[in-house]
């Protein structure tokens, strides 16, 4: 049985979507304000967690970045704006989907799935662990955890998929489009700015110079790749 944390301060939002959640046979946990949520998740451990971003105490932008720092749960953000920013920012916390409102269920649950799918399919690969190592660079699949220099770097969960895909097939270009498709799946909604921002912010945490970047490339009108320093 999945876990899944709601957090919406709107009680008959979240009684409405726990209600269909629980009739896909998820077990269904609640908040209502950002500290009550930040406490479940410390204390708890979901396969997903549906969150907010206007929340009383602490924002949903604020519970997400504090969540980051101990736990790569998958997290999608929920907006009641359609402004880019606000789901620009929602990745750059560590969110790894985001959704407009006023929203269909059926999406909501579709997103969901999407998600908890693709974790479990990738969960099954760590059964053939492996190490990716490169001059300075060590990504341990079986942990999901990069030491860049012996350092510890922490990725979100999105994050790390990004770079497990191009450092296990150095050199090879990935269009946009592709990564969009391969990490995200063809059901997301989102659009390319979308790897962009997360491309940025791994060479923000990777790279020691991210402005000439050395292990994640750009091939000018074509796409992204990894450089095995060979």
């Amino acid at each position: 049985m999945k876990r899944v944390l709601v957090v919406d301060d709107e009680k008959l939002i979240v009684k409405g979507i726990k209600f269909s959640l629980e009739h896909d046979g998820m077990q269904v946990d609640v908040a209502y304000d950002g500290e009550e949520a930040l406490r479940a998740i410390q204390e708890n451990t979901y396969d997903i967690v549906l969150l907010d971003v206007m929340l009383p105490k602490l924002s949903g932008y604020e519970v997400c970045q504090q969540v980051r720092e101990f736990s790569m749960v998958p997290i999608i953000m929920v907006t009641a704006k359609s402004d880019d920013i606000d789901k620009i920012l929602g990745l750059e916390y560590g969110a790894d989907d985001y959704i407009t409102k006023p929203f269909n269920i059926l999406e909501v649950k579709a997103r969901m799935k999407a998600i908890m799918r693709r974790s479990v399919l990738q969960e099954s690969a760590l059964e053939s662990a492996k190490q990716l190592v490169y001059e300075g660079f060590l990504l341990d699949c079986e942990s999901r955890r990069l030491f860049i220099d012996d350092k510890e770097v922490r990725l979100t969960t999105k994050e790390y998929e990004v770079l497990e895909l191009l450092a296990s097939h150095p050199n090879k270009i990935y269009s946009r489009d592709n990564l969009m498709n391969i990490i995200w799946g063809y059901e997301f909604v989102g659009d390319l700015r979308t790897v962009d921002v997360h491309v940025r912010r791994l060479r923000e945490k990777i790279e020691k110079d991210p402005g000439e970047p050395t292990y994640i490339q750009t091939k000018w009108g074509s796409g992204y790749y990894f450089n095995d320093n060979e």
